[in-house]
């Protein structure tokens, strides 16, 4: 097997297992730059090309999809315990909602708890 097609069977498992996927940023970003001001003078302001600060919030995303499938399947947690770790992460992905705006896909933004 060579290692572009050990790559995408590695991309495949991890999807199927973990919903991890390569997901892309809405156009209207493309090319685009998160400024951060800061409130201080005398202070420098931070810049960062959009599409490297898209791809942390991504794996912010995937790190949390890989605990929850590891908190899922752990043997030593009792389901209380489980259900417990699940609204923390359900809590992290209602934070990070604020940047679904970033994301083209509707299936790839972040849910938090439904009402």
């Amino acid at each position: 097997m060579d290692q572009d097609t050990f790559r995408q069977v590695l991309r495949e498992v991890l999807f199927d297992e973990l919903g991890v996927r390569d997901v892309d940023m809405g156009d209207r970003w493309n090319g685009g730059e998160l400024v951060l001001i800061p409130g201080r003078e005398g202070t420098q302001e931070k810049r960062m090309p959009l599409d490297v600060f898209f791809k942390k919030i991504v794996m912010v995303r995937d790190k949390l999809r890989v605990l929850e499938q590891k908190i899922n399947g752990h043997k030593g947690l009792s389901d209380d315990e489980k259900v417990q770790l699940q609204q923390y992460i359900t809590g992290c992905y209602g934070s990070l909602t604020t940047f679904n705006v970033l994301f083209r896909s509707k299936e790839d933004q972040f849910t938090g708890q439904k009402k």
